[in-house]
């Protein structure tokens, strides 16, 4: 067999490790699944019937309205958009179909809208206009439950079961007067950073269409920057809110776990708490994120979910003016920052000083350990067993790389083959070997050292007075189908994962020519497959966003917003598309 592309790397027990997989690979392509061909032909055919409706819908409110400026409205920033809303000078009708009809253009060029949520048509007109949301048009990630509709995940296995209600934050966004309006598309099992799936295909990045907007809020993130939703809610567990902001240079928020409900959202694996997952907002910008989170930590979420903590949103520490003392790091010295990463958090922090905010070099410790040990064991402590019960039957997308087929393997595979490749690809070997299933008491110990881990650090952070982070987000936006075969590069965002910390995104500037030449003298730290995937794959990006990510400590979401703000208001990037 003739290995090619990142394979070709590998020799002795890596290249046997290979062969196994892409045989295992060519196998399951040509395995043809009948019931999963026609889980897709439905999907798809669902998918244009959604379309067609959203289509007629914005047509027939154009015609009734063709002295609209839509174009004005469109470009009305969120709250500015929730004034006029309030005062009457515009209508919940108004701002539902010119939406609509933006989320239709826009989804012919990049296909990230799943369905079309018609019932907004008439809970538009039930809007309560006491809602801090009043008639805005909302788009929510597909996981997120609304009732008559499917959350397939991209899997076949959930295509046709309509969910019986909506989730908790769904029902809060409908009671502060928001109008969720379509569904967005993830990359399939929502476990990669990616995004395509075989039931609606793959979502292209906006600003370039041979980039990934990045995943599993992929579809949220490319309809917002396209600007055809105003506002959208996303989950993260692995860096899900935070890759698509940045490679579409939008702004995203991920919460501590617990901090918004997670009652009613539609998942690949349940009870696994190892990792938190979080809900959180995406938007164009800060102000916007801050007006969600406001709407949604109300006594109404408090009611529906009272596992939620009672903690309304505090507005004395977002509006805040204090100077900040702000942590940095350049690098975290497992995933090297591209030239435009690490300029874009060296230009960040001089304007931070430059604003009179104090800056102290600082790193969480045992970063690796964090990565390879805690979050990898701790999302795959059973071996990966209930991930793949979603997959029976179905194709897997190219999107998730090699990981359906790693974890496939058995315990003493995954064991023999971590042995082989540990002194020739160590970082590939240890996540290997996290992969494997454990006893409840080895669970309890892991769980054990992911406190211990999260306290650590949080003494490094009170020695030294913090009051924030500052670190570098990947970015630029990588190639498409590349992002499964770099999974070393969620360091930077899966790390506040396993710390359960709040962290957003902030795009701060964009790629350069300059960027562009010293991207060929790239090196990872580790000149394996990964770091190579990445070289290669964050290739041709000039004008692409690049981010910086914030990061606060637990039950912090309005410091970390504050923050965030502030790192806006300095760096003012263009936000609008070429």
């Amino acid at each position: 067999m003739v290995l090619d592309g990142p394979w070709a790397e590998l020799t002795g027990a890596g290249a046997a490790l290979a062969c196994c997989v892409v045989a295992a690979a060519v196998a399951l392509r040509w395995s043809g699944r009948r019931t999963a061909r026609g889980a897709v032909a439905r999907a798809r055919r669902k998918q244009r019937a959604a379309l067609d409706t959203m289509d007629r819908a914005a047509r027939r409110f154009r015609l009734q309205n063709p002295d609209l400026d839509s174009e004005a409205l469109l470009a009305l920033p969120l709250p500015q958009l929730v004034e006029k809303l309030h005062s009457g000078e515009l209508s919940p009708e108004v701002a539902l179909f010119t939406y609509v009809g933006k989320a239709w253009e826009v989804n012919r060029g990049i296909n990230c809208v799943t369905t079309y949520l018609s019932e907004c048509e008439t809970q538009m007109t039930q809007a309560p206009r006491r809602g801090l949301l009043y008639g805005v048009p909302v788009s929510l990630k597909e996981c997120f439950s609304y009732k008559g509709q499917d959350s397939t995940l991209g899997l076949s296995l959930n295509q046709g079961v309509p969910a019986e209600s909506d989730s908790v934050v769904v029902q809060v966004l409908k009671l502060q007067g928001a109008v969720p309006f379509v569904h967005t598309n993830v990359p399939q099992s929502m476990f990669s950073y990616d995004c395509s799936n075989p039931l609606f295909g793959r979502t292209l990045n906006p600003w370039k269409s041979s980039k990934t907007p990045g995943g599993s809020s992929g579809g949220e993130g490319a309809l917002l920057a396209a600007g055809g939703s105003p506002l959208g809610l996303g989950t993260d567990i692995g860096g899900s809110i935070r890759f698509p902001s940045a490679f579409c240079g939008i702004c995203g928020l991920k919460p501590t776990g617990n901090r918004l409900s997670k009652s009613g959202l539609k998942g690949c694996v349940y009870g696994q708490l190892a990792v938190q997952l979080s809900v959180g907002p995406m938007a164009r910008d800060v102000e916007s994120l801050a007006l969600c989170l406001r709407a949604l930590l109300c006594e109404d979420m408090f009611r529906l979910d009272p596992s939620v903590p009672p903690l309304p949103f505090r507005e004395e520490v977002y509006r805040s003016s204090r100077a900040l003392r702000v942590g940095y790091y350049e690098t975290d010295n497992y995933t090297r920052p591209t030239p435009a990463m690490r300029r874009a958090l060296l230009e960040t922090k001089q304007s931070l000083e430059a604003a009179g905010h104090t800056l102290v070099p600082f790193r969480p410790n045992d970063i690796p350990y964090a990565l390879e040990v805690l979050s990898t064991g701790g999302l795959f402590s059973d071996g990966g067993h209930s991930f793949l019960q979603n997959f029976k039957g179905d194709f897997v997308d190219p999107c998730l790389g090699h990981l359906i087929l790693i974890l496939k393997l058995p315990n003493w595979v995954k064991g023999l083959f971590t042995f082989l490749l540990k002194p020739v690809l160590p970082r590939l070997a240890r996540f290997l070997g996290s992969m494997r299933s454990r006893s409840a008491v080895k669970l309890w110990e892991l769980h054990r050292e992911i406190e211990m881990y999260r306290h650590s650090v949080i003494t490094q952070w009170k020695a030294l007075e913090l009051d924030v982070l500052l670190t570098p987000m990947l970015g630029p936006a990588m190639d498409l189908n590349t992002p499964g075969h770099a999974t070393g590069a969620v360091s930077y965002t899966l790390l506040y994962n396993c710390l359960d910390f709040p962290a957003g995104v902030v795009p701060v500037t964009t790629v350069t020519s300059e960027d562009e030449a010293q991207m060929e003298q790239y090196q990872g730290y580790f000149g394996d497959l990964w770091d190579n995937v990445l070289k290669k794959a964050m290739r041709n990006c000039v004008g692409l966003p690049v981010a910086v990510q914030c990061v606060a400590l637990p039950w912090q979401e309005e410091l970390c917003l504050r923050f965030m703000r502030e790192v806006e208001r300095l760096m003012t990037p263009k936000k609008q598309l070429s």
